[in-house]
């Protein structure tokens, strides 16, 4: 059974409450299955062949919850486990047990990137809490061709003792990758030791990596191990590799080739069993033929490269990225952060010259600024927020309407004086179909799949509709 056919199971003791949810989930082309007690749950788990995910709601009865967490647990520790709650229920002692939480009124954007998540967890569930694949998963965030690939190139080498070269911009990271390639490897047990060549003065550098005895030179009041004693049995990684001297450079090919090396007014020779991985964000060839990097010193680097793709060229991946650094300020307990549709669509349109450092930073400024208000694309500072046009708050109040717990989600009451039936209707699938495409990233066929509609069938409304794609909006 794949994961897309397995049910996604929804344990409330509110039944209307789990049918609304179990709706929501269907609409996005899951198949659900609903308990609203303990007992109800167990006999679901029975007869069902798989589980892709579990949503406990915690409500007013959290009686419920604490034995729900812990049959899922036990029962189904491969599948993706998530808490339905508001934002203040998110900070109680269940968050500490589940992969993450779905807020009462999520939106499907929410949603679905949820039960992506869990997808991707049960593609990899095989001895679930065991494999160290899933790390991949959790650190390298996205969905991307471009991150699916350097997942793949990190699984390839991390079980080697090759040399990696992780090359890409300032801020994409790659020290990320570092530590997974360590974490995936058999040195995972010892020690990972990061050194920023760059930031450290050129004078200084032979004494950081290498040590130095007491009386070396001036200041040395001790004797000092380097990172590659500190290192031993483990990884040693070396960042902005590019910026290291020449003379230096000299060093750490001799240490590369022979295993061994010396401390800084020593002659005693040590044993040097470290894995090399290596970063820059500069041309290593370039810097070759400028005479500024040594050639032999790169084939040892470089024997097996990764190169990280900018944010911008992976602009899919920027609601995953932004969930998931909403999922780490919850679990380290500081605050939360809500960011409407509009707000997110804004921030995957914007170049990013920082790449994920930089988008993190926005979102580190935005929950300190916005710490109990949903954050709209007006609130966003001036330059990310691009085509006017297409962010209008009207579009985002309509879509609002649609999320689940939302205004629209409870029975609509008719007027005493009536209704027009069928411009209402057509507003509501106006929006659906806005929403669907926005959520697709405005490729139809997948839009299309989202409503259950012929392709052919969602390009007739959107002309019937005036729905047009934002670049046609904007002129651009």
């Amino acid at each position: 059974m794949t994961e897309q056919e397995s049910p996604v199971l929804i344990v409330d003791s509110n039944v209307e409450r789990a049918r609304r949810f179990a709706s929501f989930v269907q609409f996005l082309g899951y198949p659900t299955h609903t308990a609203s007690t303990i007992p109800a749950m167990s006999a679901a788990i029975d007869e069902l062949s798989s589980v892709l995910a579990v949503f406990v709601a915690a409500g007013a009865d959290e009686a419920c919850v604490e034995p729900a967490l812990k049959t899922a647990a036990t029962r189904l520790p491969g599948s993706a486990c998530f808490l339905i709650a508001d934002a203040s229920q998110a900070q109680t002692a269940f968050a500490g047990r589940v992969r993450g939480v779905v807020s009462t009124g999520a939106s499907y954007k929410e949603l679905l990137a949820r039960l992506q998540e869990a997808v991707l967890y049960y593609r990899h569930r095989s001895g679930a809490r065991e494999d160290p694949s899933l790390l991949l998963y959790q650190k390298l965030v996205g969905r991307s061709d471009e991150i699916d690939a350097v997942r793949q190139l990190v699984r390839q080498v991390a079980a080697t003792e090759a040399s990696v070269l992780i090359t890409g911009e300032s801020g994409t990271g790659k020290e990320v990758v570092a530590r997974c390639v360590h974490a995936l490897s058999a040195r995972a047990d010892r020690p990972f030791v990061a050194v920023n060549c760059g930031a450290i003065p050129a004078e200084l550098l032979e004494s950081e990596l290498f040590g130095h005895e007491k009386g070396a030179f001036t200041g040395a009041i001790s004797a000092r191990q380097g990172r590659f004693e500190i290192a031993e049995g483990g990884t040693l990684f070396l960042d902005e590799i590019g910026d290291m001297p020449l003379e230096m450079q000299v060093k750490l090919l001799r240490v590369l080739q022979e295993r061994t090396f010396e401390r800084v007014g020593s002659t005693r020779t040590l044993q040097a069993d470290v894995r090399i991985v290596a970063a820059t964000h500069c041309d290593l060839d370039h810097l070759v033929s400028e005479g500024a990097f040594r050639m032999d010193l790169l084939y040892r680097l470089n024997v097996f490269p990764i190169e990280i793709s900018p944010l911008c060229k992976r602009a899919g991946d920027i609601p995953l990225l932004i969930e998931g650094y909403i999922d780490s300020l919850e679990r380290e307990n500081r605050g939360t952060l809500r960011l409407s549709d509009c707000a997110v669509a804004s921030l995957a349109r914007y170049h990013w010259p920082g790449n994920v450092r930089e988008l993190f930073n926005v979102l580190e400024r935005l929950s300190i600024l916005f710490p109990d208000k949903l954050v709209k694309w007006s609130d966003l500072p001036a330059k990310f927020r691009a085509n006017l046009e297409l962010f209008e708050e009207v579009v985002e109040d309509e879509l609002q309407l649609l999320a689940p717990g939302g205004r629209g989600a409870a029975p609509v009451d008719l007027p005493r004086e009536g209704i027009d039936l069928k411009p209402h209707l057509a507003g509501i699938e106006r929006s659906l179909m806005t929403q669907a495409l926005m959520q697709s990233e405005w490729v139809v066929a997948r839009a299309a799949k989202l409503l259950n509609l012929q392709r052919t069938t969602l390009v007739e409304k959107m002309r019937k509709f005036e729905i047009q794609r934002p670049e046609e909006l904007t002129g651009s």
